[in-house]
């Protein structure tokens, strides 16, 4: 059998070290059919503790998630606090979500927190993700970690680690967590042994107070009272969705709620759908059937941690249609501007955020509107630290990425389908109140402001091999950029990993004020950008692509949106080639 010495090395300490028998036996039962892949792929490294945290498949090894890797994660973490806060009295919150094991690792992280001293709030049930947020800063809390793979397949799970203002760690605390995780070189520095003392359960009573501060958000209570009988569909696709989505509906003023019935029950199997992201359509096959059974408004879907929301909504046609994160994005934000400038309420004090590959439709609204925008690099951890550091100087109305993440109003520090249910909701009877569809609403938008399109491209390269072609084509395009993508020449190259900017007719370079990424921009003189950036979270490159043009009309969309489309690919081939 031939396993590279590093990787049998690491078998072996995991086979002799201080493992548990049934992790041994199902090690050994892999050396014994000589499964080379399976055993490199869970051993030839150890599992990475990202900027995010961990994320990988369950499974016995050092590269998989696990009751010794999600230990070490927080055995690390735990170092990190008490280095930070000496002499605190040190409190966490953890939750998790409905996958498989999440309960069970979330016991784990708090095993090994109140082992080390630190105080514990443990969500007694499963719960979204944002609401870990919300809980780290009303709760006083230094750190969070919630248990999830977000909309990964089954096999996966994960842990995300959280900061003192509710936010995901970001730099220098993330490098800091990273070197703390990355010391522990025996399991044997793991303190695995719970104090009970240490654990505190909460649940409902952090519920009614999250909710009750969301629903005093709302922008447009009148326009709910009026179409409070809005048909609403929504699905948690067998996640943490359902905890809390009908109750800040019903908050809100809703009253027409339907829920998929056969997605309701929270299962890590999730046995209705292939795959648990309300990016994909097939996931939302049984939600656009139960719409269409009754002629609903709006169809809503989370993710297992309810922390993105995919929708659908009636064309003119009367078909349903989904909606991309960024058509999302942009009706969000551009509702919220009006509605807000309708009250009077825009003073010049608030802003919006969105990330560097989400459309840039979002900064023609709000120049439109004269409120201030920023860009942040890819990762909501970004928009929440911004969030954060211009907290009490400015007002956050709302913000998002690309990829179904949305936040309205600062009391959570990452993506919160919660509040972006409620609003999406709310927005809807915002224009039905005013005698338009939400698809009517876009197109609108589209003539105002221009004909954005964007696409994202994902290529999966999974195991060792995959991550080293992955490396190998980001090199590729640094060291030899495209000439020409769909028909115009590159003018610009925006490199996050160097920090700089290169003008490719000119050669001039200036210097980006972000922090180092591993993403690329490549900009051409007709304005298409097309974005390559390794995921952080999956063993994939994707290639963000963006077009626009003007619309004439609401009759020229069809044409213009199949015309950017066919851009879209020619950049794609272009890229590729």
């Amino acid at each position: 059998m031939q396993l590279e010495a590093s990787t049998l090395s690491t078998i072996n300490e995991w086979l002799n070290g201080n493992y548990d028998q049934q992790t041994k036996q199902e090690i050994q039962h892999l050396m014994d059919k000589e499964a080379v892949t399976e055993l490199t792929d869970s051993f030839y490294r150890s599992l990475e503790f990202g900027t995010g945290g961990l994320r990988g498949i369950m499974g016995a090894g050092s590269n998989r998630i696990n009751k010794y890797t999600i230990g070490t994660a927080t055995q690390g973490l735990s170092n990190y606090l008490l280095n930070k806060y000496p002499g605190e009295k040190i409190k966490v919150a953890i939750a998790h979500d409905s996958r498989n094991n999440s309960d069970y690792f979330a016991k784990i992280t708090a095993d090994v927190f109140s082992a080390n001293g630190i105080y514990v709030y443990f969500f007694k049930e499963l719960r979204p993700t944002p609401e870990l947020s919300f809980a780290v800063r009303h709760l006083g809390c230094r750190s969070g970690v919630m248990l999830t793979a977000s909309h990964n397949p089954k096999e996966y799970n994960g842990y995300k680690a959280y900061g003192a203002d509710g936010g995901q760690f970001t730099f220098p605390d993330d490098e800091m967590v990273m070197d703390e995780v990355a010391r522990i070189k025996s399991i044997d520095e793991v303190k695995f042994d719970r104090i009970d003392s240490n654990v505190e359960l909460i649940g409902e009573e952090i519920d009614k107070l999250y909710l009750d501060l969301i629903t005093a958000l709302s922008v447009s209570p009148e326009a709910i009272a009026r179409q409070k009988d809005l048909k609403i569909v929504y699905s948690p696709i067998h996640g943490t969705g359902i905890t809390l989505v009908p109750k800040a509906l019903a908050q809100f003023g809703f009253d027409n709620l339907t829920l998929v019935e056969e997605q309701s029950t929270p299962d890590g199997n999730f046995p209705t759908v292939v795959y648990p992201n309300p990016e994909e359509k097939e996931a939302l096959t049984l939600a656009l059937k139960k719409a269409k059974d009754i002629d609903a408004d709006l169809v809503l879907a989370t993710d297992p941690d309810a922390d993105r929301v995919g929708i659908a909504v009636k064309n003119n046609e009367g078909e349903f249609v989904l909606l991309n994160g960024n058509q999302t994005g942009s009706l969000l934000i551009n509702y919220l501007l009006t509605a807000w400038e309708e009250k009077g309420k825009l003073d010049g004090d608030q802003y919006i955020v969105k990330t560097i590959v989400t459309s840039n439709l979002i900064e023609a609204i709000a120049d439109a509107k004269k409120v201030k925008y920023y860009n942040t690099l890819t990762g909501f951890k970004y928009i929440g630290q911004l969030i954060t550091s211009l907290q009490g100087k400015k007002t956050f109305i709302g913000g998002g990425e690309e990829s179904y993440g949305y936040l309205i109003g600062e009391l959570v520090r990452d993506k919160d389908a919660v509040v972006s249910c409620a609003f999406i909701a709310e927005m809807t009877a915002f224009y039905k109140d005013k005698g338009s569809s939400l698809y009517d609403a876009l197109l609108n938008m589209y003539v105002e402001y221009g004909l954005y399109k964007e696409e994202l491209v994902s290529l999966t390269k999974k195991g060792k091999t995959g991550a080293e072609e992955i490396k190998a084509m980001m090199v590729k395009f640094r060291e030899n950029p495209p000439v020409t993508l769909g028909g115009s020449k590159v003018k610009t190259l925006k490199d996050y990993e160097l920090g700089e900017e290169t003008d490719l007719i000119t050669k001039v370079k200036t210097k980006l004020d972000f922090p180092k990424s591993d993403v690329l921009q490549f900009i051409t003189e007709d304005g298409s950008i097309v974005s390559a950036r390794p995921s952080g979270t999956e063993p994939k490159i994707k290639f963000y692509c963006s077009v626009n043009a003007p619309l004439a009309g609401k009759a020229d969309f069809p044409t213009a949106d199949a015309a950017l489309g066919a851009k879209i690919k020619s950049l794609m081939e272009d890229l590729q080639a």
